[in-house]
């Protein structure tokens, strides 16, 4: 994994010193930027997180013998000595990246401002893609987060894992965080990092599943739905472009090529999640995912199936997501009429969603409204950031004429 797309991990191991996430994060953007100016010269050097990790932690050795810092805080000798910086392999470091996000759902912290704050500290989205994905001003939520970070400093929220007790209250939060890097339109940072967030999340998502504390099923069951969420979407993930890197939509997608690794990884996880007794919302989703996969064995898709787990996920857990993914499903079963019905009934509230505007589109065309279908393509392409998914719009756009 290069430097850059190890920013959390990299970020946790900074910020563990001491709990200054801000001056963390300026030791590792100093850090990146040296990157930038040598390497083109000198070659990117065998080790290119270590590199990283010993700039970053010099720039925080020599701010802490800086005269303004030793006169503005205490100093203390477990916090702020030498001795944690002098190893600069990752690798051999405890990985603090759980610990960072469980901080930052610390009670001390607004809730409204755990999700965001994790995805921006240790998942490295930026705060428009944030703002984007949950509705928020970009400027309001800036300085949401600033607030967030400060508070972690001043609060003194100590970087560990904590006992089952307050897992059971954090948790929820780190999941949602982790749950977001689907929900977030990233697609535009690249194949690499694409790929590198999956993995992030994968581990993350894991590891909850593994601290899941075993008196609290509805936990368990929930952290397990995730991982296998995570798993089985990500087994589909060579199967979504083409070789010119086009969109290939779920229904076209070679199945040969979807990842069986990490199927049956999934549906571990999910049997785990099913053993818990518990029905929660990433359990639901990951169910949904399970169908859609079994077409690789069976040759067909489970329509009616499908169609009742959305309505379920739409029960348990509703969202703009959930009712645009029931609608669309809905219309594999009893018709685009009746999807077009359910989509109505949400109009208001996906105005400015993209995905309501391409499955109206689809819908509309299937319905034989074509005019209606462009207007809609038209729309969802003015909502669309991904390129790929842009030229694949743009192309179904050109099909109605």
């Amino acid at each position: 994994m290069s430097a850059r797309t190890s920013y959390g991990r990299l970020l946790a191991l900074l910020a563990a010193a001491d709990g200054d996430v801000p001056a963390a994060e300026d030791a590792l953007a100093d850090a990146f930027e040296r990157a930038l100016m040598l390497w083109p010269r000198d070659g990117v050097p065998a080790n290119p997180d270590g590199w990283i990790l010993v700039v970053a932690r010099n720039r925080q050795r020599d701010r802490w013998k800086s005269s303004a810092f030793r006169s503005s805080v205490v100093l203390e000798p477990d916090r702020h000595s030498g001795v944690h910086l002098d190893v600069v392999d990752p690798d051999a470091i405890e990985d603090h990246r759980l610990a960072l996000m469980l901080v930052c759902a610390h009670p001390a912290i607004n809730p409204a401002v755990h999700t965001p704050l994790m995805l921006n500290t240790v998942l490295g989205f930026t705060v428009e893609q944030i703002g984007r994905a949950l509705a928020i001003p970009t400027p309001t939520l800036a300085a949401r987060l600033v607030r967030a970070k400060r508070r972690i400093k001043q609060a003194r929220i100590p970087f560990r894992i904590p006992d089952a007790t307050v897992l059971v209250d954090r948790m929820p939060a780190v999941a949602e965080a982790v749950y977001g890097t689907f929900a977030i339109d990233w697609h535009s940072s690249g194949t690499q990092r694409r790929y590198c967030l999956q993995s992030e999340a994968l581990y993350l998502a894991e590891t909850l599943a593994d601290l899941a504390p075993v008196g609290h099923p509805e936990i368990v069951a929930e952290a397990h739905g995730l991982a296998a969420l995570i798993c089985l979407s990500n087994a589909r993930q060579p199967a979504r472009h083409n070789s010119d890197g086009g969109l290939v939509p779920l229904a076209e997608q070679d199945v040969t090529r979807w990842d069986g690794g990490l199927i049956d990884r999934g549906r571990e996880h999910l049997r785990q999640a099913h053993s818990c007794g518990v029905l929660g919302r990433f359990q639901l989703e990951a169910a949904i995912e399970s169908v859609h996969i079994a077409r690789r064995d069976s040759g067909t898709t489970e329509w009616s199936v499908l169609r009742d787990l959305h309505q379920t996920l739409n029960a348990v857990a509703p969202t703009l997501g959930s009712a645009v993914a029931l609608a669309a499903v809905t219309a594999e079963v009893d018709g685009a009429a009746a999807g077009l019905e359910l989509l109505d009934e949400v109009a208001d509230r996906t105005r400015h969603f993209q995905p309501a505007w391409s499955t109206r589109a689809h819908l509309l065309r299937q319905a034989g409204r074509p005019a209606e279908a462009s207007d809609a393509l038209v729309k969802a392409i003015s909502l669309t950031t991904d390129p790929a998914q842009r030229v694949y719009l743009e192309r179904r756009l050109g099909e109605l004429g």
